[in-house]
């Protein structure tokens, strides 16, 4: 018979450094948290839950995440700090068992025209240095073959110092670089089509410039009319060669002009200065709308669109030359790296092996390396940045991730769970923001924040097991089994509309008909060519809204009232009750407290210390002069307006004295989309990804337009909401509108009216339509990837 065993006394006490396995979080107080306190274990992946904004990022990107870099970057001396971005202590009481933090977000990559994938990941840099080695003809180093250093040489004299005499010497330098000389790197080039800049049959004085900014009377005419160049009077059909080309391209010229000193330049190459050369999302409305009419980008006839200058495409390894490379399918471009056997280059053969292998395991091998960076979707931005992670010898490393299951069809989510749970098994710490029940389930604990969202969550409503949250009762444990149901009846479309012969991406020459008057679903795996077919191949005509994910600009002063134009209804209300002047009610404009200038906190900066803001002592932070708050809509003053949250705000100017038509149909949007909780000051700053998603799609619905086309709407969602989001979609197809929605979430896929998949699989995999019907064929038809795992959801 055996007996129990005590303790053994002889066991050695656990050494002092195996205590540290939890970090530990108490008094959380960023944006909404409330007071939070957590126990974290380490070594374990834990997903944190909860209904969007409800202080899920608050809690793990801008609390732990955030002290752990500023705490790396303290250990750096003050001058390399100088360099850095300072990071201000979040607001919580203790902080301990922090781990170096490494951030994988769904922050869009840089949009800069040069960026690539390639050169986003190493790939391209190593690519270079294996064809500068092997490459034949030998042309030159690694930069040789970078589209971003052009070929420069120069010559010259030089003065020298000599033994106390000055000495003068000639001196030459070259630097071979692979820049196309005609695209400068870029791929492609701008054509600006003249008609659309002015008409012809008009003279200057008759008002025959129509870009933005060049009316008759306004400097940029007067400087063209009164050039004497030519005559105001004259039709520019009728100029001679010699004035037309002074008109358009003259090359900059000081002169004066009205008694001014100033500097004539061509209209062409100034509209390429101050109108081409920005950003397209940085311009305004109406300025871009003339950009998007009048400028046409074809690709570069010199290089073909592949960025490099001709000698870097003349040198080749086995009849394959770097632009080919990067143009080939990653997929593809692995297997060709596989075949080459060079030992004078093993070491970054091995490397350049090991990076192009992690794309096909991360689900990205349908890429190629020469996509610009700015065309990737959020998920696969974050993709992208997981990639130089997955070989990393590091260990005990805390790794955060924010919702990386964006833009992945259920097929794919497997894949991205057995790769978070390598991480794991590595004996690092994972960090997960997660709505997907699918990746929620693999959690070996469970944050779950809520109640609900804004000044109503910050709070831990559970903490513990996947099992324990199911049965918790919170508004995550009720939902995560939730599971939608086939429609017994759909509607019948209205019309159709036609897209024949696309090819863009990797269409294969597709041709279909997409319903009118319905909710279509549009889905597939990724890279299968869905947004390919919507954004590249459905005519961006007036009766289109589309609705993506590029994200919203905005600084700390932009919040919602400003977004949606909701504060100038605001501002005209408070202008009329009080016969004043609209701007004073502008925190950005006259009305602006003077000592914050409008911002409500002073800014201190610190150089390599964290920058330090105060609440203004004037204005008390609430950013208005003290004699504007004196002035009320029914009996509010703008600061207490801006303050409410948008159902507040939808009550209040829906009746009585502050009653406003204008901004309650604004308010009636916000509320609708489910941004009912957020106030209409908050800082745009801010707000989660979803809710930034769900304030754009209330502002295009006052858009006037047929046809809605939607990108990934559920993104950011929690299951919650999903439900609320597909009521908006059938009001908006029962207003008679029709809906086309890019998605991969299963409930908006048996809500929908007609689904067409795309596939079969992802990249030259895929371009082709696999299923057209509605949710309940797909189903019974279990053809596709989709169809199997649809059937799964909805337990057919």
């Amino acid at each position: 018979m055996s007996q129990a065993t005590g303790p053994d006394p002889q066991a050695p006490a656990p050494h002092a450094a195996d205590s540290h396995e939890l970090i530990r979080v108490v008094g959380a107080r960023e944006n909404n948290l409330k007071d939070v306190s957590v126990e974290l274990p380490k070594r374990r992946l834990t997903v944190f839950t909860g209904v969007s904004g409800s202080g899920k990022s608050s809690l793990v990107f801008a609390t732990i995440a955030a002290e752990s870099q500023r705490l790396i970057n303290e250990t750096y001396s003050a001058f390399v700090q100088g360099f850095m971005p300072t990071l201000a202590r979040p607001e919580v009481d203790v902080l301990e068992g922090l781990t170096t933090a490494i951030i994988v977000d769904q922050q869009r990559m840089g949009a800069d025209p040069r960026s690539t994938v390639g050169t986003a990941t190493d790939a391209n840099a190593m690519l270079r240095i294996l064809f500068s080695r092997l490459g034949q003809p030998h042309i030159g180093s690694a930069q040789a073959f970078s589209f971003n250093v052009p070929s420069v040489s120069g010559a010259g004299a030089i003065t020298v110092e000599r033994g106390g005499k000055e000495v003068k010497e000639k001196r030459s330098f070259s630097v071979t670089g692979g820049m196309c000389p005609r695209c400068e790197g870029r791929g492609t080039v701008s054509d600006i089509d003249l008609d659309q800049l002015f008409d012809r049959t008009k003279s200057l004085s008759e008002g025959a410039m129509t870009i933005p900014g060049y009316k008759a009377g306004g400097w940029n005419y007067r400087l063209y009319a009164s050039s004497g160049f030519f005559d105001p009077d004259k039709p520019i059909s009728a100029f001679t060669k010699k004035e037309l080309d002074d008109f358009l391209y003259r090359e900059p010229t000081r002169m004066k002009i009205e008694g001014i000193n100033m500097t004539y330049e061509g209209l062409v190459p100034r509209i390429q200065k101050s109108m081409l050369a920005k950003d397209r999302e940085g311009m305004q409305p109406h300025i871009r709308e003339f950009v998007d009419r009048a400028v046409t980008f074809t690709s570069c006839p010199e290089c073909d669109g592949t960025r490099l200058a001709a000698p870097a495409r003349s040198s080749k390894i086995d009849g394959i030359s770097i632009a080919d490379a990067c143009a080939m399918q990653i997929s593809d471009l692995a297997e060709w790296v596989a075949k080459l056997d060079e030992p004078s280059v093993a070491p970054l053969l091995e490397s350049l092996r090991h990076t192009l292998d992690s794309f096909v395991e991360i689900g990205l091998g349908y890429l190629s390396l020469d996509r610009p960076a700015g065309t990737l979707s959020g998920g696969e931005a974050q993709r992208v940045k997981m990639i130089r992670h997955l070989g990393s010898s590091l260990t005990d490393v805390t790794y955060v991730f924010d919702e990386p299951t964006v833009g992945l069809h259920p097929h794919d989510i497997q894949r991205m769970n057995e790769l978070l749970l390598r991480l794991r098994d590595k004996g690092n710490t994972v960090l997960v923001v997660e709505h997907k029940p699918e990746a929620i389930a693999i959690a070996d604990h469970v944050v779950d924040l809520g109640p609900g969202a804004g000044s109503l969550g910050g709070t831990v409503c559970f903490e513990g097991t996947v099992e324990g949250l199911r049965a918790s009762g919170t508004v995550t444990g009720r939902h995560l089994d939730d599971r939608a149901v086939l429609k017994d009846e759909v509607r019948t479309p209205t019309g159709k509309l036609e897209i024949r012969g696309a090819t863009s991406h990797n269409l294969r020459d597709v041709d279909v008909d997409i319903p009118l008057g319905v909710l279509t679903v549009i889905t597939g795996v990724a890279g299968s060519g869905k947004s390919s077919l919507v954004h590249g191949s459905v005519p961006a005509s007036s009766g289109v809204v589309s609705v993506d994910q590029t994200a919203i600009r905005g600084s700390r002063r932009s919040n919602p009232a400003t977004y949606t134009g909701l504060l100038e209804p605001i501002r005209k209300a408070f202008a009329k009750a009080n016969g004043v002047k609209p701007a004073l009610f502008s925190a950005n404009s006259e009305g602006a407290c003077p000592t914050c200038n409008g911002a409500g906190v002073i800014y201190t900066d610190l150089a390599m210390m964290a920058g330090v803001a105060t609440v203004c002592e004037e204005c008390e932070g609430k950013r208005f002069q003290a004699s504007v708050l004196e002035y009320h809509l029914g009996g509010r003053d703008i600061s207490e307006v801006l303050a409410m949250s948008v159902a507040e705000a939808e009550a209040f100017f829906g009746s009585g004295d502050a009653r406003t038509p204008a901004a309650h149909a604004i308010l009636d949007r916000l509320n609708d989309v489910g941004l009912g909780y957020l106030t209409i000051g908050q800082p745009l700053t801010t707000l989660s990804g979803g809710e930034r998603q769900r304030l754009k799609l209330a502002t295009h619905m006052a858009d006037k337009g047929g046809i809605y086309v939607l990108d990934e709407p559920t993104t950011g969602l929690h299951l919650a909401d999903v439900e609320q989001l597909l009521g908006l979609l059938d009001r908006l197809v029962e207003s008679g509108k029709s809906v086309i929605v890019i998605e991969h979430h299963q409930a908006v896929m048996a809500h929908a009216d007609w689904i067409i998949d795309l596939g079969p699989g992802a990249g030259h995999d895929g371009g082709r339509i696999v299923f057209e019907g509605t949710p309940a064929d797909l189903v019974k038809a279990r053809s596709t990837l989709t169809a199997q795992h649809l059937a799964d959801y909805v337990g057919a």
